[in-house]
C-alpha cells in the first residue's frame, strides 16, 4: 500500500491548530502526531506551511445548459481548476428538465462527470417540475442514491421556478426521508416586471442587471421561504446570499429559534456593483444572479460569517467565455448568468479574510470545508484532518505572493473576475485521497480520478 508522510507542517482544522506530521496510508489519514517515523513511500517537507482540509465547494455548475449555451467548464476542467486552488470536492447541481424525471436529471449529470471528474463530487438535485410522479422519486434518491438535498428556484419564471405550493409540498416530502431543501431566493415575478420595464425604456446595458434585481427582490423571497420552512419545521439552506436586507430576514428568524443554513459566495464578499459600469461591455463579466451589491453589503456578509449566521462560502462557479457573454450585447437580460471562481476561492478567503482580520483561521477552514461537509452529509470522511478521514489535504504557503489572472488560471474561461488582484497565500500542494494531485502548479492526476460521493442525511450528525 502506498504511503505518504507530510512533515513539519502546521495542521489547522475548524477547532484546532498544532505543529504536526501527518502520515497517510492508502486513501486515509493514519496518524497525526509529532516526530513520526520516516517509513513512508514518499515524504513531503511542509515547513512553513499550513495543512488545511481539502476545500469543499458546495455550489458549482459544471457544463450547465443555460440561456441558450453551456457553462464553459466541464467536470474535467472545472474540478482540475478546483484542485489547483485547493478544492478537492464539489457538490454540483443535477437540474431537472421540466416534463422529465429527477432520476433522468441525475443520470444525465452522472454521465457528464463519469470518466471526466478529476476531483471528488456529489450532487444536489434541482427540482423544476414538482408533481405526483416527481414526488414518488424522492425516497429512492435519498435512501438509495445518496442525494439528500433538493434545490428550488424562486426565480427564472417559466424555466426553473416553482410556485409556493410546489415548494411546500416538496419540503414536506423531502422531510419524510431526512433530506433538506435548498433555495435560490429571488422573487421571480418582481424580477420579470423590472426586467421588462427596463427593456421597454431602452435600458439595455449591463448596469441595468443589478437594477432589475434590487435587494428587496432577494429579501422578500428570503423572508417568504424562511416562513414557509418555519410553518412545517423544515430544514432550509439558502444559497448565494448577497445583501444585508436578506441577511436581516435570517437574523429575525433566530428570534423565534429557527435555524436557517446560509451560504454566500466569495464574489459577494469581495466585488461590488460598481463593476457593472466597466467600459466596452466589460460589466457583462459580472452578470450573475443575484447580482453583486454595495460595499455595505460586503461588510454585512463578513460580519454574518463571524456571527454564525452564514455557515458556508461557495462560488456558484458557472463560467461563460467572452463570446458567450456577448450574446447579451444589445440586451442585458440575454447575458448568460454566471462567472468563474472555483480556483480562486480558498486563496482569496485566506488573503482577504484571514490576513485582513475579517475571520480567524479556524473560521476560514469551517466555511470553506468543514461546515459544507457537515451540512451536506460528507463529514467526517471529508472536511477535516483526522485519523480515518479521507486524506484530502492542502499544503498552503501563507507567505507566497502572486497575481490572479486569466493568463495563469486553469479554469476554461478567457477572463478572470479578479484580474490583477494581488494575493498573499498560495496552494502549494493539493492531496486528494492520499495521492498528490497538484504540486507546484503541475497536475499529477487526470480524467476519471474523481469519485462520486453518496451522502448521508443531514440529520445523521451534529451540524
Amino acid at each position: 500500500m502506498n504511503s505518504l508522510l507530510i512533515k513539519n507542517g502546521t495542521v489547522v482544522t475548524a477547532s484546532d491548530i498544532q505543529d504536526a506530521d501527518v502520515y497517510i496510508e492508502g486513501e486515509k489519514v493514519h496518524t497525526v502526531g509529532t516526530d513520526l517515523q520516516d517509513k513512508a513511500t514518499r515524504v513531503i517537507d511542509a515547513k512553513g506551511c499550513f495543512l488545511f482540509p481539502g476545500g469543499i465547494d458546495a455550489h458549482t455548475h459544471m457544463e450547465l445548459p443555460f440561456m441558450g449555451t453551456h457553462a464553459s467548464d466541464d467536470f474535467f476542467t472545472g474540478t482540475l481548476a478546483g484542485l489547483h486552488g485547493g478544492t478537492t470536492t464539489i457538490i454540483d447541481f443535477a437540474i431537472q428538465t421540466q416534463g422529465d424525471s429527477l432520476q433522468s436529471a441525475l443520470n444525465t449529470w452522472h454521465e457528464k462527470a463519469k470518466g471526466k471528474a478529476v476531483g471528488d463530487y456529489a450532487f444536489h438535485v434541482a427540482v423544476t417540475d414538482f408533481n405526483e410522479n416527481t414526488k414518488k422519486e424522492i425516497k429512492s434518491l435519498v435512501e438509495n442514491q445518496g442525494v439528500t438535498s433538493f434545490k428550488t428556484f424562486m426565480a427564472y419564471k417559466g424555466a426553473l421556478m416553482l410556485d409556493d405550493r410546489q415548494i411546500i409540498e416538496l419540503m414536506r416530502e423531502v422531510k419524510k426521508y431526512g433530506g433538506m431543501v435548498t433555495t435560490h431566493a429571488e422573487n421571480g415575478d418582481l424580477v420579470d416586471v423590472l426586467v421588462t420595464e427596463n427593456r421597454n425604456k431602452g435600458n439595455l446595458s449591463p448596469e441595468f442587471h443589478p437594477l432589475s434585481r434590487p435587494p428587496i427582490v432577494e429579501a422578500e423571497a428570503t423572508g417568504r421561504i424562511i416562513d414557509i420552512a418555519f410553518e412545517g419545521s423544515h430544514p432550509l439552506y439558502i444559497v448565494h446570499m448577497t445583501c444585508e436586507e436578506a441577511l436581516n430576514r435570517v437574523r429575525e428568524a433566530t428570534k423565534r429559534n429557527q435555524k436557517v443554513f446560509v451560504e454566500t459566495c466569495v464574489q459577494y464578499l469581495l466585488l461590488d456593483d460598481s463593476v457593472y459600469a466597466e467600459a466596452d461591455f466589460g460589466g457583462a463579466k459580472y452578470v450573475m444572479s443575484p447580482p453583486l451589491r454595495k460595499k455595505k453589503d460586503q461588510a454585512a456578509l463578513w460580519k454574518g460569517i463571524t456571527q454564525n449566521l452564514i455557515e458556508v462560502v461557495a462560488t456558484d462557479h458557472c463560467p461563460f467565455c467572452w463570446d458567450q457573454k456577448k450574446m447579451g450585447l444589445k440586451d442585458f437580460s440575454k447575458i448568460p448568468n454566471g462567472a468563474p471562481g472555483i480556483e480562486n476561492r480558498m486563496e482569496l478567503m485566506f488573503s482577504e479574510g484571514v490576513l485582513k482580520n475579517r475571520l480567524d483561521i479556524h473560521k476560514f477552514v469551517e466555511v470553506t470545508s468543514t461546515k459544507p461537509a457537515k451540512i451536506f452529509g460528507l463529514f467526517p470522511k471529508k472536511g477535516t484532518i483526522a485519523v480515518g478521514a479521507d486524506a484530502d489535504i492542502v499544503i498552503f504557503d501563507p507567505d507566497k505572493k502572486h497575481t490572479m489572472s486569466a493568463k495563469t488560471h486553469h479554469m476554461n474561461c478567457d477572463y478572470s473576475a479578479y484580474e490583477g488582484w494581488q494575493v498573499t497565500g498560495k496552494c502549494r500542494t493539493t492531496i486528494l485521497r492520499g495521492t498528490v494531485a497538484i504540486d507546484e502548479g503541475k497536475a499529477f492526476i487526470g480524467k476519471g480520478f474523481g469519485k462520486y460521493l453518496p451522502r448521508k442525511k443531514p440529520g445523521e450528525f451534529n451540524v
